[in-house]
C-alpha cells in the first residue's frame, strides 16, 4: 500500500497539467516549483485548478483505500504519507517535485475531517492576513499534527513526519520570508 501511494504520489499534476496547456514546466518558470500556486502564477486559474484538484487527490485516493480496506488510522496515514513523499520526490520526474501542500490537504481531509478543516481554517485566516501561500502552509501543518494528536492519535507520528518534511521543504521560503522577498498575491483592488 505505501509503495502504491508513493507511485500515486509520484504522478505531477503541475507538470502534466503544464504540458497539456503548453505551459512551460513549472520546475523552471516562476518559482520553479511544480504545484499549483506556481502553475497559477504561470498559467492562471484553469490550470492551476486541475492541478489543485490533482493533487489533491492524490492524498485522498490512498488514504480512502486504506480505509476501505479497514486498515486503521496508522497504517492510513503511513500510506497518505507514503503519497505524499512522492509528491515530493516523484520517481517519474527525476525526483524534482513539489513542496506536498495541496496533496497533504487531501491525506488529512480523508484521514480525519476534523482535522482538515482545523489546518484549512488555518490556511485561510493567515492567507487573509498577509496574502503569502508559502506562510499560510506552514502554519497549518503546524496545527494539523496538534489536531491529529487531539482526535486521532494512532495517526500522530506519519502526520508530526511529514509536517516536518514540509517545513524543511519550505526552507528557501523561509529564507525569503526572512529577507522579505517572498513572493506573495496582492488583493484585487491593489
Amino acid at each position: 500500500m505505501c509503495v502504491a501511494g508513493y507511485l500515486m504520489g509520484s504522478i505531477s499534476s503541475a507538470i502534466l497539467v503544464c504540458r497539456l496547456f503548453g505551459y512551460p514546466d513549472p520546475r523552471t518558470e516562476g518559482s520553479n516549483n511544480p504545484g499549483a500556486t506556481n502553475v497559477l502564477r504561470i498559467g492562471g486559474k484553469p490550470a492551476a485548478a486541475l492541478t489543485l484538484l490533482g493533487d489533491v487527490m492524490k492524498g485522498v485516493i490512498p488514504v480512502l483505500v486504506a480505509n476501505y480496506l479497514n486498515l486503521g488510522p496508522l497504517i492510513a496515514a503511513l500510506v497518505g504519507t507514503s503519497a505524499f513523499l512522492g509528491h515530493l520526490y516523484p520517481v517519474f520526474f527525476r525526483f524534482e517535485g513539489g513542496k506536498g501542500v495541496a496533496t497533504a490537504f487531501g491525506l488529512l481531509f480523508a484521514l480525519h475531517w476534523p482535522s482538515g478543516l482545523v489546518a484549512g481554517g488555518t490556511w485561510l485566516s493567515v492567507f487573509a492576513l498577509n496574502r503569502i501561500s508559502s506562510i499560510a502552509s506552514l502554519s497549518a501543518f503546524v496545527v494539523a499534527p496538534a489536531c491529529i494528536f487531539a482526535w486521532l492519535s494512532p495517526a500522530f507520528w506519519p502526520i508530526l513526519v511529514m509536517s516536518l518534511v514540509m517545513i524543511a521543504r519550505h526552507r528557501s521560503n523561509l529564507q525569503k520570508i526572512l529577507r522579505g522577498e517572498e513572493l506573495g498575491f496582492k488583493k484585487k483592488d491593489q
